[in-house]
């Protein structure tokens, strides 16, 4: 009987280094190869002058990816969206499906909004060294056979004024790279649509579910799910703007809203909330990238902390009015929402998060709301994973959850 039970040790232990080894060859291939792929990168973030007008969703260019996880394949892509203005404008992002057949009628596509990463072109996740890392939940998602499109945002990765939290660019890039899924040759994408975001993400997929049936009606959208999501910008604005994680994000929007508001708002009538040392240190910061440059970022932002802004923005126009129409809850939403949210979140802080839930049972949404005990904002959409899956997987069938209201 020891023997056995020897033999059975040695047999799991033998199992285990076979995966652990295979993981590290795994990660030695992607690497290798995404950079290889990063030294060809530029060109294809360099869209054609003048951009031909086409329908939003149309891919200008794509590229299969290297890099893409074993059992998976995955494309770069150039395509058709549109900005605050209505203009044409070109953004990336990547799509990235699982091996084996397409089962009938199609994958369904889950549109992902990523947190934020910054608010500069080379700043995109699509340029990254992993392409796919900041993708939560990448691996169920394909293991359940969803299609996944993954924007950069307009500004991100390809040229441009930047969108940063601001929900309409944001949003319309979210759904144009569902559209551009489906027009991708090997995806199986079909007209189903689940989307899903954590943090400025979470603002970009609320947007899009707001806005899915006016912006893209052939698409059907099924539910929007997000994690720790800056739903209320006037809040975020109001907590945050006294500590570092304010100051940066502050840093990131000020440029964004001087471009797209500039037919309503002169860049001094932006700026004003500004003290001067913030007005000066503004431009330095949003060319930075916020997971690759943390280092330099903090080195300006830290000196700044209760002396970047000369008063709230929350209660300071025009902030007021920008942070209000950049909020989400002005549309309602009419398909399932589940929103995750940690409790030990010192960004977006749960009473927030409370709040926002509490408008949507006001507005009759169908809502699950999955509170996290000592789950930071940075893991809110990991720790958000296992109840989502069980929740796409109920939605995508059809099902309406149980709301939390």
């Amino acid at each position: 009987m020891r023997t056995r039970s020897r033999r059975w040790v040695l047999v799991v232990v033998a199992i285990f280094l076979v995966v652990i080894a295979l993981i590290a060859v795994e990660a030695i291939r992607r690497v290798a190869e995404g950079s290889a792929e990063q030294k060809t990168d530029a060109p294809f973030y360099v869209p054609p002058v003048p951009l031909k007008a086409a329908a939003p969703g149309t891919i200008i260019r794509s590229e299969p990816i290297a890099s893409a996880p074993i059992g998976s394949t995955a494309w770069r892509v150039l395509y058709h969206s549109r900005d605050l203005a209505g203009a044409d404008i070109a953004v990336s992002g990547v799509v990235i499906v699982p091996d084996g057949p397409v089962p009938d009628g199609g994958r369904t596509v889950v549109s992902w909004a990523h947190p934020t990463t910054g608010a500069a072109a080379r700043c995109a996740p699509s340029l990254g060294l992993d392409p796919f890392e900041l993708i939560e939940g990448l691996h169920e998602l394909l293991a359940a056979g969803y299609a996944i499109a993954a924007t950069d945002y307009p500004g991100l990765g390809v040229e441009g004024a930047s969108s940063y939290l601001l929900g309409i660019p944001e949003s319309n890039s979210m759904l144009d790279a569902a559209r551009a899924a489906r027009a991708l040759t090997g995806t199986g994408a079909s007209d189903r649509l689940l989307l899903w975001g954590h943090s400025q993400g979470g603002q970009a997929a609320l947007f899009a579910a707001e806005r899915a049936s006016s912006y893209a009606p052939e698409l059907k959208l099924e539910g929007v799910a997000v994690a720790a999501p800056a739903a209320n910008l006037i809040a975020l604005m109001s907590d945050d703007i006294v500590n570092l994680s304010g100051t940066t994000i502050a840093s990131f929007a000020i440029p964004a809203y001087e471009a797209a508001y500039a037919d309503r708002y002169s860049k001094d009538e932006i700026d004003a909330i500004l003290t001067p040392a913030g007005l000066a240190a503004t431009p330095k910061m949003a060319a930075l990238c916020l997971l690759t440059q943390t280092k330099e970022i903090h080195a300006i932002a830290d000196p700044l902390v209760g002396a970047y802004v000369s008063s709230d923005p929350a209660t300071t126009e025009p902030w007021q009015t920008l942070l209000k129409e950049n909020s989400a809850g002005g549309q309602e939403i009419d398909v399932p929402i589940f929103v995750g949210q940690g409790l030990a979140d010192e960004l977006v802080v749960p009473s927030t998060t409370e709040d926002y839930v509490k408008l949507l049972c006001s507005q009759e949404a169908d809502v699950v709301f999955h509170r996290f005990p000592g789950i930071t904002h940075a893991l809110a959409a990991d720790a958000s994973i296992p109840e989502l899956m069980l929740w796409l997987a109920e939605v995508d069938t059809g099902h309406r959850p149980n709301t939390t209201c």
